[in-house]
């Protein structure tokens, strides 16, 4: 692949349009960039919001990076981190390749355990949710509690067809407008505002001229990823709080055998639906979502 270059993008210089967008006051909370080494020979990359020690820990969705929690962050006003899984945003890639769940979340746990001093909330959305389960099964000491942001075990690649469909989409595109117009169509009810902000957030532009997905840049493996086992038999054995926030708009991956089954599971969890928001709530409806993750995450 050639050479990839965001020397003219400024990560820190768009905040004022989610503040405007989401008619959001007051003055914007230091943001610094951070890496953090996870094997001695990868780093994973976040964002720290705030100052002070954090009070919670957000995990995007396969494809996404943790500039996609940014409306959230800004609503919640307090300390947080934000962390870009491995093989996205600003991270090393995986030697499993894109989605290794079992590796992501033992990436995740040595990325956390020098960035947080005692266990804080764990927000995982998606296949952030998975990785962040896995970690609170396997790091209870890192983990207060657990939130699930329209994700459970029983999510399958029939369910999250709609997304995977985008995920894997072209290659590469020929110029930011062709990016932008297939963003637009799969996100119909969004600002084009907030999309162009995400795309610049999530993508490249290469010495070509052409554009790419920052997740796209990575090689792909042939290694066998790490097997992550049961989830669900993962899920009922935790014994932090744990929430499911179910989206409850067009584009969802959680049904109510899923929500069921989570209750069987763990009958101690709570659901909450959000009504109007699809898959990714924290773009639908951010305010919100920081509302119920203040409820929540204490």
């Amino acid at each position: 692949m050639q050479i990839v270059t965001d020397s003219a993008y400024d990560e820190f210089a768009l905040f004022h349009e989610n503040m405007s967008e989401w008619n959001l006051q007051g003055p914007i909370p230091p943001v610094r960039r951070f890496f953090v080494a996870v094997d001695g020979l990868r780093q994973l990359s976040g964002l720290q919001w705030g100052e002070g020690e954090p009070e919670l820990v957000l995990v995007h969705g396969s494809a996404q990076n943790a500039h996609t929690f940014d409306t959230v962050a800004l609503a919640l006003g307090r300390p947080l981190i934000a962390i870009d899984l491995p093989g996205h945003g600003h991270s090393d890639g995986s030697p499993y390749g894109g989605s290794p769940i079992m590796s992501h979340a033992t990436d995740l746990a040595a990325a956390l355990k020098p960035l947080l001093h005692g266990p804080r909330p764990l927000v995982g959305m998606s296949l952030g949710g998975l990785v962040s389960l896995v970690v609170a099964h396997k790091r209870p000491d890192l983990v207060s509690s657990l939130v699930l942001i329209d994700i459970t075990p029983g999510v399958n690649a029939d369910k999250a067809r709609h997304i995977t469909d985008f995920v894997n989409g072209p290659a590469s595109f020929d110029d930011f407008d062709a990016l932008l117009e297939r963003t637009i169509e799969h996100n119909p009810t969004r600002s084009v505002s907030s999309l162009r902000r995400g795309i610049l957030h999530n993508a490249l532009q290469r010495s070509d001229g052409t554009w790419v997905w920052r997740h796209q840049r990575h090689p792909k493996s042939e290694l066998v990823a790490p097997d992550v086992g049961d989830l669900w038999a993962k899920l009922e054995e935790l014994k932090m709080p744990v929430t499911l926030l179910r989206a409850m708009a067009a584009g969802s991956v959680v049904d109510d055998e899923d929500e069921a089954e989570l209750l069987r599971r763990c009958p101690h969890a709570r659901v909450v639906h959000v009504a109007g928001a699809g898959h990714s709530i924290q773009g639908d409806a951010p305010l919100e979502l920081a509302a119920l993750l203040n409820r929540f995450c204490v």
